[in-house]
């Protein structure tokens, strides 16, 4: 039950063209901006949107021309998509009666799978009656009773709040941990992706322009949307073993030595700042101002313009005592060993 996809998509002013595989009992997340290509991508596997070039192969056959409801691809919506005249229960045994499954069997199932996901108790209730999360596994198990070779999730966590998130997430896990099949999921929160996802394709403008698992992810960014992402600084420039010069000229001091093209990475907690230049000083120094200071977590997020711009990680006592507000001068410093260069 793999999946094997070209996926090809023209529009006024936007290509999609990507190549999707996915292997059975995997879970890969689509990550990338507004406007990727991300929800394109799942409407075309599912048969919601017409490929302009390309295929879809599931399970070693073609699936291009074929109806969504022939595609044995089990979707859960945004929105979930309840139908909200029925039950939980016969919201669930829809995927099965589409499938010509006698009615007392579907619904047999569908009791089933709503034990499983733990809505026993609420199989008469109309989604109205639901919570989000409650709602939201109702449609995971309508999704999965179709007896999917396929499932596409998109955004399934986006409409709860931040505490049913938490558990639902992790109840959800536990589902696709179980599930035989390849797994397509679509995300704009990157922890969404890291606690559900074995492999991570990063799409921007259409364009895969990273893939590969968390940790390889997390520590080797490739574009300024994956740093931000995942929380890095990150530059491109020229290495000369363990200089790198940016294309601004400024230059960063890195341990280990490189050549050629690189990108050199680092944490906004290996940002140093000082009201003024620091005696025996790391050999990355330099003159900043601060643009925008905002709460991060327990720290302080502060922003940095310069010959280097920059994020910087520091606590509040920090802060204060620094005088830390937009406008403010500093020096920052960035050891060579918290550096990282990585061919680009």
């Amino acid at each position: 039950m793999s999946l094997d996809a070209h996926l090809v998509v023209t529009h006024p002013g936007f290509s999609l063209d990507v190549e999707l595989t996915a292997a059975p009992g995997e879970v890969v997340a689509l990550l990338g901006p507004n406007g990727a290509g991300k929800t394109t991508a799942l409407r075309s596997l599912a048969g919601l949107a017409a490929l302009d070039d390309g295929h879809v192969t599931l399970d070693g056959v073609r699936l291009d021309d074929e109806p969504p409801e022939n595609r044995r691809i089990g979707v859960v919506f945004q929105d979930y998509l309840l139908f909200p005249h029925l039950t939980a229960l016969d919201n669930v045994a829809f995927g099965p009666r589409c499938r010509r499954v006698p009615r007392r069997q579907a619904r047999d199932t569908a009791r089933e799978w709503l034990e499983r996901v733990g809505l026993a108790e609420h199989v008469r209730k109309k989604p109205r009656q639901l919570s989000g999360g409650q709602a939201q596994r109702v449609a995971l198990a309508r999704a999965l009773a179709a007896e999917p070779k396929l499932l596409l999730l998109d955004e399934p966590l986006a409409a709860l709040d931040a505490r049913t998130r938490l558990d639902t997430r992790s109840a959800l896990r536990g589902h696709l941990t179980s599930f035989p099949g390849a797994t397509v999921l679509v995300t704009h929160d990157p922890l969404d992706a890291l606690m559900l996802a074995d492999r991570l394709v990063i799409i921007e403008d259409g364009r895969i322009v990273q893939s590969g698992d968390a940790a390889t992810i997390t520590a080797q960014p490739r574009t300024d949307y994956v740093a931000r992402l995942v929380g890095l600084n990150l530059y491109r420039g020229r290495a000369d073993g363990t200089t790198v010069l940016l294309p601004d000229g400024f230059s960063l001091i890195t341990a280990v030595p490189q050549e050629g093209a690189v990108f050199v990475a680092f944490p906004p907690s290996a940002v140093s700042l000082f009201a003024a230049r620091p005696e025996g000083s790391p050999r990355n120094t330099w003159p900043a101002t601060v643009t925008s200071v905002a709460r991060h977590g327990d720290a302080l997020r502060i922003e940095l313009t310069g010959p280097l711009a920059v994020a910087a990680d520091v606590t509040p006592a920090a802060a204060v005592q620094l005088e830390l507000e937009p406008g403010r001068e500093v020096w920052a410093t960035v050891k060579a060993t918290e550096a990282t260069a990585y061919p680009a």
